[in-house]
């Protein structure tokens, strides 16, 4: 056994070098300790781990699952090792808890690479250190500080050294030269043959390539055999096996002094790190980049671990399985087929299986008729998956960590790693407390829930989220915990320092808002303290309109939440009524560009305006009339003076006359004065833009009013040419926001001419169903159904009735 590993009597212990996240590697790992029997098992990790290794014999430990190493004083600095239930580590690790072996990490503390990772942040990864994804494929990753001749020479090497001995043996793709010989072959008589043929290969690769480019490596072996000297006078080298990524075996093999070793461990840059299990997912496990492993397929590497025997069949029966389940015609037949289909293409290709490949091929010939379209929800649901690994809860974690576990299980929102939509009822004690724990992880930057519109009501009292779990949350956590140790706490102690380093009185506003719709009552005050302060002291109007929107909105949270309103009210109004004041003069004198921001803010402020007086008690928002009559006031005296921009003249036009505060006659008479001759094209363009653009039924204004469209018929027929090309971008633009049936009923009406188009209808508008005069007996028909829709009851008078045509206007 000694002579086939190549390890003599006194050349060291027994070096099982693996691929990271292999199968066949963790069932040769196995078959080995199996035969070999050693006293302990080392295994590449951080050292800092061992205390967390017996809870992998826990029974709700399940993976995928991940260490995680953070930096204490800065929790954002931190690092992922991810293990999967075919991971080499994983089942060593298993293998020791199981037959009462001591298991050890060896590798470099994570002490020492957290701050190797903070002082070489400029030469990092940009989504922060990594272990195991750099060795996903026993490569040697990338030095930035490698000169450029030397990076040439080992570019192959430093992305996949895989990759180099699939090509020597003529394959293009070094997944299938590892699947064929290492996946598809099994372990065979000698279970030791396999570590010793990966070892020589990788001897001869770093005989050629040294370290591939990466200073960190040598750092990392080093310690690695300073734990290997440790664990042989302890235990023997006959007692001894570890578990490590193959290229580093050539290096742990090699004699060096223990003095080397120490001079190359000296002085190395240390921080106070924690460490903890935490769950990570398939899909996370699929991606490349950032705290990913680099694997392309988990749930098929699963799969290849898991199955007993015929792993072709049994795989090609999961996939019809799925298939039936989305309601796909597929027998006994097709699975049949498909396996025959699989085996031909592996001999034709001179495979000693079928591999991912062939399976894929002969699914999307068999099962999916040649299209790729089902075949993307195998890839998605079977070749990666949506497994979410799960962590006991006696494994160590922040107090705000253990408050957010106890929180999702009281209110039953477990987090899953398949993307879902949660429709929150608030009138429901459950789902208002799941709306407050979702809102407050986000003021906290842990982004598990994300507001969506809802498929059903649009009341305040419904909220729509869509929920999707991922393994970074547990950073995002971590670094949440230094505010409070709940997350009430934490969440009350960061608004009030968000509030106090806000740039803006629109973020106070929009904090003030999010603040309500997280049930903050202890941070309310401050922030309500510091926009009245901010907001005393800011005269730009422009800041002023920005901030009023986020600021009405809150007050309707006050009914469906529980939540008293009465401060924001005061200064909403307060708020409001600087706006009224200080926005006629404000938008005088405005170019083009500014004129535009400006019209923006008049939509905010009436929007604004409309919430601040429906809201109805009196103690929280100033009576209906009297905001609303400020409001039109000021909008009257934008729309008639000449000094405002053309495009915010027509908008103040447009609003009051949706109001009812302006008569169709009077709208009428400002636009033929703005569109008369005496005015400049540019401006009358800007006025229509104004008046019916902006995507707010302006189209449907010109169709129900064919005097308004006869004035802007007329007047653009009457744009001089020269005039013409400098109106046509804002008219365009206008236009082009209207939808297609629009424009169209629009082109019809012109081209029937000014004395045609009311021949279709004997009253009017020339658009069927439409007239000058309101239809009564039309109206009356919706009745019965508004009544229905607000819950009125059947028997109610007419002067009712009349207020329900209004409420269905």
């Amino acid at each position: 056994m000694a002579d086939t590993v190549g390890r003599a009597a006194g050349e060291g212990p027994l070096l099982l070098g693996v691929r990271h996240h292999g199968p066949g590697s963790a069932r040769a790992v196995r078959a080995v300790l199996d035969a070999a029997r050693p006293r302990v098992v080392l295994i590449e990790g951080p050292p800092e781990a061992d205390a967390l290794i017996p809870l992998a014999a826990d029974e709700t430990m399940r993976p995928p699952v991940a260490l995680l190493a953070h930096a204490v004083d800065e929790p954002g600095r931190s690092s992922f090792w991810p293990l999967a239930e075919f991971s080499p580590e994983w089942v060593a690790i298993r293998w020791a808890l199981a037959h009462g072996v001591q298991a050890r990490f060896i590798d470099l503390p994570a002490a020492h690479s957290l701050a190797w990772g903070r002082e070489e942040a400029a030469a990092a990864e940009p989504d922060g250190p990594t272990s195991q994804p750099e060795e996903a494929t026993g490569e040697a990753p990338p030095d930035e500080d490698a000169v450029p001749a030397e990076r040439a020479a080992e570019e192959a090497v430093r992305v996949d050294p895989l990759a180099a001995l699939a090509e020597a043996a003529g394959y293009d793709d070094a997944e299938r030269w590892w699947e064929d010989v290492v996946e598809h072959r099994g372990t065979g008589r000698d279970v030791f043959a396999p570590f010793a043929v990966l070892e020589e290969a990788m001897g001869a690769l770093r005989e050629v390539y040294g370290t591939g480019g990466r200073d960190r490596d040598p750092v990392r072996e080093a310690y690695m055999r300073s734990q290997i000297r440790a664990a042989r006078k302890e235990f023997g080298d006959d007692g001894v096996a570890v578990v490590c990524g193959a290229w580093h075996v050539p290096a742990l093999r090699e004699k060096r002094t223990v003095a080397a070793d120490r001079a190359l461990l000296k002085g190395l840059p240390k921080v106070k790190a924690d460490m903890t299990w935490v769950p990570w997912t398939n899909r996370r496990l699929a991606r490349a980049g950032g705290y990913g492993a680099g694997i392309d397929s988990p749930g098929w590497y699963g799969h290849l671990f898991g199955a007993p025997d015929r792993p072709v069949e049994r795989w090609l029966t999961k996939v019809a399985g799925l298939l039936r389940e989305e309601d796909r015609i597929v027998s006994s037949a097709h699975v049949i087929e498909a396996v025959r289909l699989a085996e031909t293409l592996a001999a034709m290709r001179g495979r000693p299986l079928p591999g991912l490949t062939e399976t894929t091929d002969a699914v999307r010939a068999v099962m999916c008729d040649g299209s790729d379209v089902p075949l993307s929800l195998v890839r998605d649901r079977l070749v990666v998956g949506d497994v979410l690994g799960e962590v006991p809860e006696s494994a160590p974690a922040v107090p705000l960590q253990r408050d957010l576990t106890r929180l999702q299980r009281r209110l039953r929102l477990k987090p899953e790693a398949l993307e879902r939509e949660l429709e929150l009822d608030l009138r429901k004690e459950n789902d208002a407390e799941r709306s407050r724990l979702l809102h407050r992880l986000r003021l906290l930057g842990v982004e598990w829930g994300e507001p969506t519109t809802s498929r059903g009501s649009t009341g305040t009292f419904r909220e729509a989220w869509r929920l999707h779990w991922e393994p970074e949350l547990s950073v995002r956590v971590a670094e949440a915990g230094v505010w409070g140790t709940t997350v009430l706490s934490a969440t009350t102690a960061k608004a009030e320092a968000d509030a106090l380093t806000a740039r803006s009185l629109a973020d106070i506003t929009g904090l003030a808002e999010r603040c309500l719709l997280a049930g903050l009552p202890d941070a309310l005050p401050v922030v309500m303290r510091v926009l009245a302060d901010r907001a005393a002291l800011d005269t730009d109007v422009g800041h002023l309109a920005q901030a009023l929107p986020a600021l009405v909105r809150s007050l309707r949270y006050g009914d469906v939440r529980a939540t008293d309103t009465r401060a924001l009210a005061e200064v909403a109004a307060g708020l409001a009524e600087r706006v009224f004041v200080g926005l006629p003069p404000a938008c005088a004198a405005l170019d083009a560009e500014a004129a535009q921001e400006m019209r923006r803010h008049v939509d905010a402020v009436h929007g604004a305006v409309g919430l601040l007086g429906d809201t109805a008690p009196g103690e929280r928002a100033p009576r209906d009339g009297d905001i609303r009559s400020r409001w039109h006031s000021v909008l009257h005296v934008l729309s008639g003076r000449d000094t405002v921009p053309g495009v915010i003249r027509g908008r103040a036009v447009r609003l009051l006359l949706d109001d009812g505060e302006l008569a169709q006659d009077d709208a009428a008479r400002l636009m033929g004065l703005v569109l008369s001759p005496g005015t400049a094209p540019a401006d009358a363009a800007a006025w229509i833009e104004g008046f019916v653009g902006g995507g707010s039924g302006g189209g449907m204004l010109l169709v129900h009013d064919e005097r308004l469209l006869g004035l802007v018929d007329t007047w653009l027929t009457g744009v001089p040419g020269d005039a013409f090309t400098d109106v046509l971008p804002l008219l365009r633009r206008t236009f082009s926001a209207y939808e297609a049936g629009v424009r169209r009923t629009l082109g019809e009406l012109v081209r029937r001419g000014p004395g045609q188009r009311g021949s279709a209808t004997a009253g009017g508008s020339g658009i069927p169903g439409f007239a000058d005069e309101f239809d009564s007996d039309r109206a009356d028909a919706v009745l019965p159904v508004v009544r229905l829709l607000l819950g009125l009851d059947g028997g109610r008078e007419s002067a009712d009735d009349n207020d329900l045509v209004g409420v269905a206007g």
